[in-house]
């Protein structure tokens, strides 16, 4: 298993962890997450201008589906690709699937340049597909990760068959509703154990009850200096000129989007995108209801391959 080192202090545009003892303490709390979902086949490093990018690989048993048109998964913000253990079972039991962790945000990946900038982040995605030999994915971003998925389809979408975002950002500005429920829920992982299952169903918030999960990110803040672009929302116009297949999942009560206006206003803006909202859950429709996220998440990608 790779091992990044950690970047030097001069390099104060990049995100970076803390110390070494605190990186190894995440990544031994992301292994943990990682080993509730699908094991992984293969983790690969490959190298891209903004530094090395570190993907998990995971594969159906079935030969007859290895050739399949991959699926890509991007996490969200402030985590890694261990975020999508409810999915990767579903998923790689269809398709062949690479988790990416992306630079400027914790995990394996080391972020040696910055990336600021919109096309910076559609630069970085881009190379990194193309140095994992990938010409054709149906890419999957959940919430900061759906905003570098769409940020993709509109920038450098070549190599994409289609993009999947679940519940993302680069839809509308984001309020403080939602820096104000990260806040809380950041505070309730600190909460006696006996009221967590109270407050993640008040919050929606499953990290408060799998305690794999509320570990990573409690050392995930405490371990690592976040450097990443700021997920500027699409113009109408931008919108109006992505042409790869678009499916848009958004939680009933998120705080992050207003869904119904969103899932009114991209199927219009977007030349036949999908747009759905599913019920009982906030910012994390892929965790809170995965079963049902996941068959209709590879239904999508089927209807097109």
């Amino acid at each position: 298993m790779a091992v990044s080192s950690t970047t030097p202090h001069a390099q104060a545009d990049v995100g970076r962890f803390v110390n070494d003892v605190w990186r190894e303490r995440y990544f031994t709390a992301c292994d943990a997450v990682h080993a509730l979902g699908a094991p992984a086949l293969a983790e690969t490093d490959v190298e891209t201008s903004f530094g090395t990018t570190h993907v998990y690989r995971y594969g159906p048993e079935d030969p007859g589906a290895v050739a399949r048109t991959p699926v890509v998964l991007v996490h969200g913000a402030g985590s890694c690709s261990a975020m999508w253990y409810p999915n990767t079972p579903a998923l790689s039991a269809e398709r062949p699937v690479y988790a990416i962790d992306t630079p400027g945000d914790p995990g394996r990946s080391v972020q040696r340049a910055p990336i600021h900038r919109p096309e910076d982040a559609a630069r970085w995605l881009d190379e990194t597909l193309a140095a994992l030999g990938l010409d054709r994915v149906h890419l999957v971003g959940s919430s900061y990760g759906g905003w570098l998925a769409l940020n993709q389809a509109h920038r450098e979408p070549a190599r994409l068959a289609s993009v999947t975002l679940l519940d993302p950002g680069g839809l509308e500005k984001v309020g403080v509703r939602f820096f104000v429920w990260i806040f809380v829920s950041l505070f309730a992982t600190s909460a006696p154990k006996a009221l967590r299952p109270r407050l993640a169903a008040w919050l929606e918030q499953p990290v408060l009850v799998v305690p794999e999960l509320r570990t990573m990110i409690r050392l995930g803040v405490r371990a690592y200096r976040i450097r990443r672009p700021a997920p500027s929302p699409l113009t109408e116009a931008e919108l109006a000129a992505v042409r790869t297949p678009l499916y848009l999942v958004l939680g009933e009560r998120s705080l992050l989007v207003h869904p119904r206006r969103q899932v009114e206003r991209v199927p219009r803006l977007v030349p036949g995108a999908r747009a759905e909202i599913v019920g009982r859950t906030g910012h994390g429709p892929q965790i809170d209801h995965a079963e049902e996220v996941n068959r209709r998440m590879l239904a999508f990608m089927d209807s097109l391959d």
